[in-house]
């Protein structure tokens, strides 16, 4: 069964033409969306906002610098300066509307001269404010600033949706916090109950216009290529597919979950079995791994497909962290299970 693909955000090469002319050469008609590789600083995944609060007057970071290269200290987090009301901060702009102001007349150029299909949208990948409130803010200032990141998150949709034609784009939230916390590993000081965090999802999903495709990235992580959590089956996932399915006003287009390597076994996919999403729903498995390529690829293929025959391929996450030299090896890989 052929199949289309899917990237995930992060691609670490040069620039976004880069990233548009090596995806479609190697993958032509056989993925949908292309994303800009949210290449430069935007490679940082959530840590690349820093600035939002490092350089605002109103926040303060009390135990020093957080070096991230060395792993997230996750006991030193920007906060509120004592004194200040935390509903009076304002985020303003994010910057993911002026980056697609950009790239997207690379994306639009490069559709005009036929290297992009003309089918293919336009891909916004954006962590959901989960993930900007856990991994920046102070814990205990998280729920009083999530009101004021939301509104900002809101306006950067409306944004975009000026940058980008409805028809031409795709917005994917990268939905990590919320795996996490629904698999007991994670707290957010917030409202962890599933009715929580499934109606502020339902909440962001709302926000887009009708055009505009919508998709999940679930993700537990890629911090050195390693999960938060090794997920024990796709259990989680797919309830949290099924609930979204049910709550969400907006059509869901796409949704992505990840595969670790070693997976290849029944136990992992039997939950596939009672995933209940709309036909019109893609479903994308990141089970691509460059580690063991073709052949390890299409063993984790084979044993999803007893499952659900019908999925798209994708990796675990995006790209952002592995080495440029490697990237178009890995498209090709994709491109060769894609064929079968």
């Amino acid at each position: 069964m052929a199949r289309t693909v899917h990237l995930v955000g992060s691609v670490p090469l040069a620039n976004s033409d880069e990233v548009f002319r090596a995806s479609a050469q190697i993958l032509g008609p056989r993925i949908k969306r292309l994303p800009d590789g949210e290449t430069g600083a935007r490679g940082d995944w959530v840590q690349w906002l820093t600035h939002l609060v490092r350089d605002h007057p109103q926040f303060e970071l009390p135990g020093g610098a957080i070096d991230y290269s060395a792993g997230r200290d996750l006991r030193n987090y920007y906060r509120v300066k004592p004194g200040i009301d935390p509903a009076s901060v304002r985020f303003g702009e994010l910057g993911y509307a002026e980056n697609a102001r950009e790239s997207y007349a690379v994306f639009a150029r490069l559709v005009d001269q036929g290297v992009i299909p003309a089918a293919t949208r336009f891909l916004v990948a954006m962590p959901t404010p989960l993930a900007f409130l856990q991994v920046l803010i102070a814990p205990d200032q998280r729920a009083a600033l999530e009101k004021a990141y939301v509104q900002s998150m809101k306006e950067e949709i409306a944004a975009l949706a000026t940058v980008v034609s409805a028809g031409k784009l795709a917005i994917q939230w990268d939905t990590v916090f919320e795996v996490l916390i629904l698999e007991g590993v994670r707290q957010s000081r917030i409202d962890d109950t599933r009715a929580g965090i499934i109606e502020r999802l339902r909440l962001l999903g709302a926000e887009l216009p009708a055009e505009v495709e919508l998709g999940y990235h679930f993700c537990y992580g890629d911090m050195g290529h390693k999960h938060s959590l090794e997920p024990p089956h796709m259990g989680v996932m797919v309830d949290l597919a099924n609930d979204l399915a049910r709550a969400l006003p907006h059509r869901i287009d796409f949704i992505h979950m990840p595969v670790p390597r070693g997976r290849d076994d029944d136990a992992y996919f039997a939950p596939l079995a009672r995933l209940a999403l709309s036909p019109q729903t893609e479903l994308y498995l990141g089970l691509v791994h460059f580690t063991d390529g073709v052949e390890g690829t299409r063993r984790r293929i084979a044993a999803a497909a007893r499952v659900r025959p019908e999925f798209g391929i994708a990796t675990e996450c995006g790209f952002g962290r592995r080495d440029p030299q490697t990237v178009r090896r890995l498209l090709e890989i994709h491109a060769d299970v894609a064929r079968d």
